[in-house]
């Protein structure tokens, strides 16, 4: 684990031109003295590096998988992978390896790390199931309220409106037939249900997939909690503003949404919030940046990980 962390800080900050190696000196020290970087040392990077703050640094260098080989000062044992120790710019994607991001809120202040399970947030990427989901999602969430009059439904006479010889006039029965205007409509949409089916755990293979590559994007963050401190739309815009490349963002919250923060959000058309419950793959997609709590993420996981009814 130390050989690994310390040629990924070789590479990391080997073409960047610091006025100082402190930063490297510091790595190295940790590294010669614990054998990892543990996390108590990691605020003191936020004043190495100029211009970037301690989240920028920390998503971009400390993204790791963390196993019992590890230091055990960090993290419990139990909630450590057991499996082989790959950073992520050697990581292969859909090795359902736990990952370790960093947790902080929207002041960006550290708020310690969280492991997320790999049987969630690392599965391999399936284009296929993507593409049923989100059909059957589209196709699930029509209304089929539309309808159309038949012969026997619209209004009028059902007298013969002329004989039928005689007057040299095309023969008709009813003056409201569809060749009529004002009559029928023949062989028109009805209400109907236009869901199709798909199994249960498609759909939820589905979701997990979208986590997956939303996480492997590096698009995906996690906040100890999403309290503001007041619901002016101002504090979500400079939040949004001091976050790199994003140009929409879903926020994901365990429970019921804080009235603070969905008066905040509601003028917003690049923010959008939801409840883990409603999370799902379209909403997703739609979004560039994917802004889950601590809370929602557990939800999820203990979501993906009941068994389907059958």
């Amino acid at each position: 684990m130390a050989s690994s962390v310390s040629r990924r800080v070789f590479r990391a900050f080997g073409s960047c031109d610091y006025s100082s190696l402190s930063l490297r000196s510091f790595y190295l020290s940790n590294v010669a003295l614990n054998g990892h970087v543990s996390g108590d040392s990691l605020s003191s990077v936020k004043s190495s590096v100029p211009g970037k703050s301690s989240f920028d640094v920390r998503q971009r260098y400390f993204t790791t998988i963390l196993t019992p080989d590890s230091s055990e000062s960090a993290f419990p044992s139990d909630l450590l992978s057991r499996k082989r120790v790959l950073t992520p710019p050697d990581r292969t994607i859909g090795l359902y390896q736990d990952l370790v991001i960093p947790v902080t809120n929207f002041h960006n202040e550290d708020k310690g790390f969280m492991v997320l399970a790999g049987d969630v947030f690392d599965v391999p990427i399936r284009k296929d199931i993507i593409h049923r989901v989100v059909r059957w999602q589209l196709a699930k969430r029509q209304q089929g309220t539309h309808s159309t009059k038949t012969i026997s439904e619209v209004s009028g006479t059902g007298r013969k409106p002329w004989k039928q010889k005689g007057t040299g006039r095309a023969r008709h029965g009813t003056l409201r037939g569809p060749q009529f205007r004002g009559g029928a409509v023949m062989h028109g949409p009805k209400p109907r249900s236009h869901a199709i089916k798909l199994n249960k755990k498609v759909r939820r293979l589905g979701l997990k997939i979208a986590l997956s590559a939303r996480a492997a994007e590096g698009k995906l963050m996690v906040f100890e909690d999403l309290k503001l401190p007041s619901h002016k739309t101002k504090n979500i815009v400079n939040h949004v503003s001091q976050m790199e490349n994003i140009k929409k963002l879903l926020v994901v919250d365990g429970g019921p949404i804080d009235e603070k923060l969905k008066l905040a959000t509601q003028n917003l058309h690049y923010v959008n919030v939801l409840p883990s419950i409603g999370l799902n793959v379209y909403s997703i997609l739609l979004h560039d940046t994917l802004v889950m709590s601590r809370d929602a993420v557990n939800r999820i996981v203990e979501r993906m990980h009941t068994p389907i009814n059958r």
